[in-house]
């Protein structure tokens, strides 16, 4: 199978490629916009993958970016949930725009599958009713969650007119190895990371914003199995399937990591939602139960990946 993950350098297409180069029948391409984002990959000596180097804009060229491919893996975003709704028109374009020009390069091209990574949280917004379905009315209020959308109706419409196939998954909120602790996405794996140094956490609002958290082999396990399965449907929740908030992530690593942590609380973010968590029934109706780590592993496997690759010392 012959492979293209766009935007793939991050934290999961890092994590697809460690999964899909087990297959060695797999032909993997790796796109990012700057080289050095491939160090990681690199350093892993994955068989049968390959690097480009390509930004993700208008100036693209997706032609040759997707010519004999069998699957294309949108990962690529130009925009974080806490920034979005900064400069609205701009993100709209950076990113619904060029995606209409990746998938006009994918019909072209006979991409035989699109795989769009979406949002289990953005697109939904404040209106559904927890755990929430597939086909709960979505009322995004970031202009992240209006890009998700908009790109999963590009699709439908794609598919409609071209034929594209495609699937979306709604992605929970993924933690765990290679995701970079940053603060700026992966509220987890920064903890973690906090808790093996300073100890000092910022948290945003009182702590008690509700969220769905998914170790990343999880979601990838479901993530293939989506893409390669037989489902006719098309969108699928991928998730634990639980609420917990962050005053609960919190007491988790203090049980599990360190006690004695600092706890900041700074202004809540206007694009934050209360509370969010999946239902995926329909995933588990299609592809078994999904059996996620609980937390508490996943906090303690998450540890020790950053000590056993010297992210801490």
């Amino acid at each position: 199978m012959r492979i293209t993950l766009i935007g793939g350098a991050g934290f999961i297409g890092t994590n697809l490629a460690i999964a899909l180069s087990k297959d060695p029948d797999n032909k993997l391409t790796i796109i990012d916009r700057e080289d050095f984002f491939f160090d990681t990959l690199r350093a892993l000596n994955l068989p049968n993958v390959k690097f480009k180097v390509a930004s993700f804009s208008m100036d693209s060229d997706f032609d040759s970016e997707v010519e004999n491919q069998d699957i294309v893996y949108h990962l690529a975003s130009t925009v974080f949930p806490g920034d979005s709704n900064k400069n609205i028109p701009a993100e709209l374009n950076s990113n619904i725009v060029v995606t209409a020009k990746l998938l006009d390069a994918c019909v072209k091209q006979n991409v035989k599958k699109v795989v769009f990574l979406s949002s289990g949280g953005a697109v939904y917004g404040k209106k559904g009713t927890c755990p929430i379905v597939e086909d709960t009315v979505t009322y995004p209020i970031s202009s992240y969650g209006i890009e998700k959308l908009t790109i999963e109706k590009l699709l439908y419409l794609y598919r409609y007119q071209n034929g594209l196939d495609y699937r979306i998954i709604r992605l929970a909120n993924p933690y765990g190895p290679y995701q970079r602790p940053n603060g700026r996405l992966g509220v987890v794996t920064t903890f973690i990371y906090k808790a093996l140094t300073d100890g000092l956490l910022e948290v945003y609002g009182d702590g008690t914003a509700v969220r769905d958290f998914i170790y990343i082999e999880d979601a990838v396990r479901g993530i293939l199995n989506i893409v390669n399965g037989e489902s006719e449907l098309r969108i699928f929740n991928l998730g634990s399937g639980k609420g917990t908030s962050v005053n609960q992530v919190i007491d988790t690593i203090k049980t599990t990591i360190r006690k004695d942590l600092i706890v900041e609380h700074i202004a809540s973010r206007s694009t934050d939602v209360p509370i969010n968590y999946l239902d995926i029934s329909r995933y588990e109706k299609n592809y078994g139960e999904l059996n996620p780590l609980n937390l508490k592993d996943g906090i303690r496997k998450t540890a020790q990946f950053m000590k056993d690759t010297n992210m801490v010392k």
